[in-house]
């Protein structure tokens, strides 16, 4: 039982000591890893984006042409069927169906007014014909009325003067109603003509609208204009387009075919770096589905209008990456990663950002491993690391956080503290004449956006007014100036 005893205090120990031992080993690697030097090199500016692959350029799969038909009334249709995304066709094959619903319905209204036009129209002519009979009917009634009051004045020739008188106004009536029911003839046949004219164009023109709807409806069947890789059409919300999606003539693709061979990555920059990207910019591109693959590519788009996404406050600027050269496994919607070298800087001594520290007054400072603590002038940062343009030398070794004791440690180059505020007077002098050009553009010559609005959305007497009170404030200004001298 001693024994046992014994051996199980042995134990005891010897694991006791092996865990002071370990921790203590620990505790010094520990120790290692809480320093870094400072390096001398090359020091890029990064704004880091999240983009999505699409292809340069791309052929449309679109509804047929005719939907933005003026004869068209069709609202807007919906996909029915279509093939998975990324299904690779050949011209003329398979793409899509959409739904015929509502286009066989107004086909069917359509169809019903075109009958019904056909009947007026047959209506129209046969009114017409039999019109136009009874004129003709009556001008040969009025003939024959004309020859009797002529045959009566002939015939009474020897009769008294006044009958023969009263004959002969007979027969002038007689041929002036005769003359007048021609005249009349003649127009109610013209405007016979012309209103058949008028209802046969308007019969044509409906037929013609019921055969290009029935064309139309037979081209709802979409094949593959080209060969290539089927993507779905991405709305403006972000979604892609799908079974049940609805497309409409002012929109009418439902998929496309991207070229593979010239990849873009579209991505979005917060308003507050957008001022640093330009065109031409070096990109470092990385994509999320090949963590093992690095890509290069250069900024070829930067929009000048902000937009702000669904779902989020910020307002963003799009931003179009081109990536060099081609790769196969690369495919549209495939999320990237593009760091954006906005700015390189040749020679520069920098340090993580989390090295540096600040006092209370704003005095930036590090803590060296020679137990002092350096006051530094910074320069330029990027996402992880600043630039130390003095206080620091390449090697120096620093603290990555705080060391115990730290009150300890002595504080070194408060030479630098002038040149520190002299540059913090400089860039708040710079904020100040950024921030008074901003609030009162007038004094440069130009207007706010909502300015500009403003004065086009005035009426010439706003305008007037204006001016005149210009004028007046400027010449009381030279009154108040000559008064003064």
């Amino acid at each position: 039982m001693k024994k046992t005893l014994i051996v199980s205090g042995l134990v005891v120990a010897v694991a006791v000591i092996a865990l002071i031992v370990f921790n203590r080993i620990t505790r010094k690697e520990d120790i290692s890893k809480l320093f870094v030097e400072a390096k001398r090199g090359k020091f890029e500016i990064v704004v880091t984006t999240t983009g999505e692959l699409q292809a340069e350029n791309s052929t449309e799969i679109t509804a047929p042409d005719g939907l933005g038909s003026r004869n068209m009334r069709f609202r807007d249709i919906a996909i029915q069927d279509i093939i998975p995304e990324g299904t690779v066709v050949k011209k003329g094959d398979y793409v899509a169906t959409l739904d015929r619903s509502d286009a066989d319905n107004t086909l069917k209204d359509e169809l019903d007014r075109l009958e019904v036009m056909e009947n007026e129209y047959n209506m129209k002519m046969l009114d017409t014909t039999i019109q136009l009979g009874d004129l003709r009917d009556d001008l040969l009634n009025l003939k024959f009325n004309m020859e009797e009051a002529e045959i009566t004045l002939e015939q009474s020739a020897y009769e008294p003067p006044t009958t023969i008188r009263q004959n002969r106004i007979n027969l002038d009536k007689a041929e002036r109603a005769y003359d007048q029911a021609i005249k009349n003839y003649e127009l109610k046949y013209q405007q016979a003509i012309a209103d058949m004219k008028d209802a046969r164009l308007e019969l044509n023109r409906q037929r013609t609208k019921v055969a290009e709807m029935k064309n139309l409806l037979t081209q709802f069947t979409i094949t593959a204009p080209a060969p290539g890789m089927v993507i779905y059409k991405r709305e403006w919300s972000g979604e892609k387009r799908r079974v049940g999606s609805s497309i409409s003539p002012r929109d009418p693709v439902v998929a496309t075919l991207p070229d593979l061979s010239s990849m873009i990555s579209k991505t979005y920059v917060n308003e507050i770096d957008i001022s640093k990207v330009t065109k031409n910019q070096k990109v470092e591109v990385s994509v999320d589905a090949f963590p093992d693959k690095n890509y290069t590519g250069s900024v070829i788009s930067v929009a000048n209008i902000g937009e702000q996404l669904p779902n989020t406050d910020a307002k963003v600027f799009e931003v179009i990456v081109k990536v060099d050269g081609s790769d196969p496994i690369l495919r549209p919607s495939m999320t990237t990663g593009n760091q954006i070298i906005t700015e390189s800087i040749a020679d520069a001594v920098y340090v993580p950002l989390e090295c540096v520290h600040a006092s209370s007054d704003s005095i930036p400072y590090v803590y060296k491993k020679n137990k002092t603590k350096q006051i530094v002038v910074l320069g330029q940062a990027n996402e992880n690391e600043v630039i130390v343009e003095q206080g620091l030398e390449e090697g120096e070794e620093i603290y990555l956080s705080t060391p115990e004791e730290a009150d300890t440690y002595r504080e070194v180059g408060e030479e630098l503290i002038p040149v520190i505020r002299e540059k913090a007077r400089i860039r708040r002098e710079e904020a100040e004449k950024a921030n008074a050009q901003r609030e009162k553009p007038e004094e440069r010559g130009n207007m706010t956006p909502e300015m500009r609005e403003r004065m086009m959305n005035m009426t010439p007497e706003e305008r007037a007014q204006i001016m005149q009170n210009r004028q007046q404030e400027g010449g009381a200004a030279t009154r108040s100036k000559t008064n003064s001298n």
